[in-house]
């Protein structure tokens, strides 16, 4: 039985990298972090200079070969990240409206747009339910004949493995990531190098660069959607995508209850702020349909969504009920848009995927750029 690989093992391999004309190797120089090993499969960040970055893919064949050569590796792959240091921050008294935040080098760059429509689904907490709710969006927005794909940006919780019933290592031409095709959907996540249970303890510059690179270097190919499961909250890597990808609207998942809405509409705020329009708002959990007397129980209140939508002008898209059939299909893989398309919450689904077509016409071409207002 072979010998389990270990982290001691990887960054021991890696110290045999040293970049032409540095005198240290890459691990006591302190470019090496996020190492996680799965079946074989390895993956690990590698932070360069960004005043070197046309050196990347030859820092990253070097790396991967390093490890590719230890007995018991299938894979290696490198995420790189260059890492500089912030801009100095505004001051909040002196600054006029209209002036940029953030990366201005990110700012003047190209929006990245893999697909003819980016929608971000988003929401301020997690536990609402966005991840169950996005591959359905995906799967129902696919059911109208729109080549459809998604996106985990959740990098410290990736679910989308576990949504698809598939965890597998993407294949790679050492240029191009594939995506992995499941239920008729593009699919990419971080998810798909980790262990389910293993933590990614990334800075914040390692986890935009992450994200950015699964949008641009993996080979999605002629999208007319791609929808983007964001992580919870309104940190760095909503920032990121909001700046570098042109998204096309953002969609926010809030449950009925007025802690969940307090939190979505911080999300919401965020979108307006960086000029990103709001598709609309889905409320999810809005109740539940007892299977025994057929009862409807409102367990977490219900119409603060749509009374939240229609008080800040943006448009409702509908309730998904807290059914037993929806968890349980999102936990076994199998996401209830796909495998029992024709059920009415499968329904509910396809009736919010119509509406969040009908407003892409009108949807922004650039990508946004982040404002003081």
């Amino acid at each position: 039985m072979a010998t389990e690989l270990t982290e001691q093992q990887i960054r021991a391999a890696l110290t045999a990298v040293t970049l032409p004309g540095r005198k240290i190797d890459i691990v006591n120089g302190g470019q090496v972090s996020g190492i996680v090993i799965k079946d074989g499969h390895v993956g690990f960040t590698l932070e360069i200079d960004p005043a070197e970055k046309d050196k990347a893919d030859e820092f990253r064949k070097l790396s991967e070969g390093a490890i590719r050569a230890l007995d018991g590796v299938l894979s290696a792959t490198a995420m790189l990240t260059a890492h500089q240091g912030a801009p100095a921050a505004p001051s909040t008294g002196d600054t006029p409206p209209g002036t940029p935040i953030g990366d201005g080098a990110a700012a003047s760059r190209e929006p990245l747009k893999p697909a003819r429509h980016m929608i971000a689904v988003a929401s301020g907490k997690g536990g609402v339910g966005k991840s169950t709710t996005s591959i359905n969006l995906a799967l129902a927005i696919a059911a109208t004949g729109q080549r459809v794909g998604i996106l985990d940006a959740d990098i410290y919780g990736p679910s989308l493995p576990r949504l698809i019933g598939q965890n597998r290592k993407p294949q790679s031409d050492g240029k191009k990531i594939y995506p992995i095709d499941a239920w008729g959907l593009q699919t990419m996540s971080i998810g798909y190098l980790v262990a389910e249970d293993a933590p990614t303890i990334w800075r914040g510059p390692m986890v935009m660069s992450a994200i950015e690179q699964m949008l641009r270097d993996v080979a999605w190919d002629n999208l007319d959607v791609l929808i983007i499961d964001m992580p919870p909250g309104t940190g760095d890597a909503q920032l990121t995508l909001s700046q570098r990808a042109a998204l096309s609207g953002a969609v926010i998942v809030s449950t009925p209850q007025d802690l969940a809405l307090i939190d979505a509409r911080k999300g919401l705020n965020m979108f307006r702020k960086v000029n990103v329009p709001v598709l609309g708002i889905i409320e999810n959990m809005s109740h539940f349909i007892c299977p025994d007397c057929g009862g409807r129980h409102e367990v977490f209140g219900h119409g603060g969504a749509a009374a939240e939508a229609a008080r800040i002008g943006a448009p409702f898209l509908g309730e998904i009920p807290l059914e037993m059939n929806i968890r349980a299909t999102s936990d076994a893989g199998t996401p209830i848009v796909a495998s029992q398309p024709k059920s009415p919450h499968a329904a509910h689904y396809m009736a919010i995927a119509e509406k969040v077509l009908g407003q892409l016409e009108g949807a922004v071409k650039a990508g946004p750029k982040i404002v003081i207002e």
